[in-house]
């Protein structure tokens, strides 16, 4: 349920409105102060509050039913865009943000030769994954903790966020000490006791769609970080799984109005999983900014044939680079920038 109030009403009714919803029914309320309205929102068992009585508070000038399952991630909960602030960086608002690096951390050499060579090419931040959930048992599981700690240094050398894929809640003091952006992947989107554990943590949270999964099942997920109360969720398209076998996934490109259209959250895409090859990133990193993307995920490596892990999808710098210039062009033909 969510109360729309009336133009102009001060900051103390809004907080009386809201120690009376708590008191008398039970509810957790969520006041958010938009630039043009401000609204309540109301998480919980709300059958017995009559919405023919709310209304008759001065203050209030309509209520309106969520229907959805999902509240807090829901644009009628949340009017206007969420912006999510990492250091210099803005995810959410005019400007589109390119994360770029490798898909796994291999050495402190590398890493930082990546992050100078990206960071030069405008990428804004940082990405490289040092716990690697594999398909196979046999294939390269990553660096782990050293991993992080060679993203710290990147970091420190760049100045540039890290974001980086956590997969177990026993990881996640590790992660809020060396990560700056807490990636959920694929496999883990589902994965709700872990989701309830970044759900106290206050650290953004790139949450990944699942290769099997709906939009309004992301959406949910959110949900379960966002009640813990961690509202900085950013939502990422990565492809699904279709009959297609002529890509490693099928990009779900609608899946970015879509979800601008139902949820105030930043939506970022992943051409390089999306298509499990470096001759498609383009083309996708493209569509997805021309759809309405908030940020990219684009996977670039120093050496892609001697990669140990997702070599077929990176980019080498100089790709990378020349990318960016296009991208740009793209940003600036809807309106964004890049």
């Amino acid at each position: 349920m969510i109360l729309v109030l009336k133009h102009g009403t001060p900051k103390s009714k809004v907080e009386e409105l809201c120690d009376w919803l708590t008191s008398s029914f039970g509810v957790q309320t969520s006041p958010i102060f938009g630039s043009d309205t401000t609204i309540i929102g109301l998480v919980g068992d709300t059958s017995a509050i009559s919405k023919e009585t709310l209304e008759l508070e001065d203050a209030v000038e309509r209520v309106m039913k969520v229907q959805e399952p999902y509240k807090r991630a829901n644009r009628k909960f949340h009017p206007d865009d969420t912006l999510i602030r990492i250091g210099d960086v803005e995810i959410g608002g005019a400007r589109i943000c390119i994360a770029a690096g490798p898909c796994s951390v291999e050495s402190e050499e590398q890493i930082k030769q990546v992050a100078a060579s990206v960071h030069k090419g405008g990428s804004m931040m940082l990405r490289g994954g040092a716990f690697k959930p594999r398909s196979s048992p046999y294939s390269f599981q990553g660096l782990k903790a050293e991993g992080l700690m060679f993203m710290k240094r990147a970091r420190e050398l760049t100045g540039m966020p890290v974001v980086s894929e956590i997969t177990n809640p026993a990881q996640v003091e590790l992660f809020i000490e060396f990560v700056d952006v807490i990636q959920v992947g694929t496999r883990n989107m589902q994965n709700f006791e872990l989701l309830k554990e970044l759900g106290r943590v206050r650290k953004p949270i790139l949450l990944k769609r699942g290769f099997a999964n709906t939009i309004d099942e992301l959406l949910m997920s959110a949900e379960y970080i966002m009640s813990g109360g961690n509202s900085d969720v950013i939502l990422c398209e990565r492809g699904i799984r279709t009959f297609e076998t002529s890509t490693r996934n099928t990009l779900d490109i609608s899946a970015v109005p879509v979800l601008k259209k139902l949820t105030h959250l930043p939506v970022f895409v992943d051409p390089s999983h999306a298509s499990g090859a470096a001759w498609l990133v383009e083309p996708l990193a493209k569509a997805a900014i021309a759809a309405g993307a908030d940020g990219l995920i684009i996977e670039v490596h120093n050496d892609p044939k001697r990669a140990l892990s997702d070599g077929q999808q990176s980019l080498t710098p100089e790709q990378f680079d020349r990318l960016f210039v296009k991208l740009k062009a793209v940003a600036e033909a809807v309106g964004r920038i890049l």
